[in-house]
């Protein structure tokens, strides 16, 4: 770009011509397959902006963390019942925003609960 342009128009026009020289060779990125670009990166995530807000997601903290807690007992069903689901499935870390630790704890204490009859197996029964 040493070129000396007479308006910005030109200017634009030589940075556009650029940057679909660029694009042009998208199947060597690819591995040699033809087609277009999905507009990804190559890192695996998504180059699209996030669609939660101006800030995106805000990072989740374990509860139990957060309160200190060292034990979980099977006692605690009212407590347990909130990572259960209406079919009586655990909820994932991912849902629930527990750390692994906890999570593991949470699931123990799920299956003493079971066991014991203070959860139940199954969700609620339609009649």
């Amino acid at each position: 770009m040493a070129e000396d342009f007479d308006n910005e128009d030109e200017l634009e026009d030589e940075i556009e011509e650029e940057d679909d020289d660029s694009s042009e060779d998208v199947s060597s990125d690819r591995g040699g397959r033809p087609g277009p670009s999905r507009g990804y990166s190559s890192s695996g995530r998504s180059s699209r902006p996030s669609s939660k807000g101006r800030f995106g997601r805000r990072p989740r903290v374990c509860q139990f963390c957060a309160d200190q807690t060292k034990t979980l007992s099977y006692k605690q069903a009212d407590i347990l019942r909130r990572f259960v689901t209406d079919q009586g499935k655990i909820r994932g870390r991912r849902e629930t925003g527990a750390c692994a630790k906890h999570q593991r704890m949470v699931a123990k204490a799920v299956k003493r609960a079971r066991h014991m009859a203070l959860l139940s197996f199954a969700g609620e029964s339609h009649r």
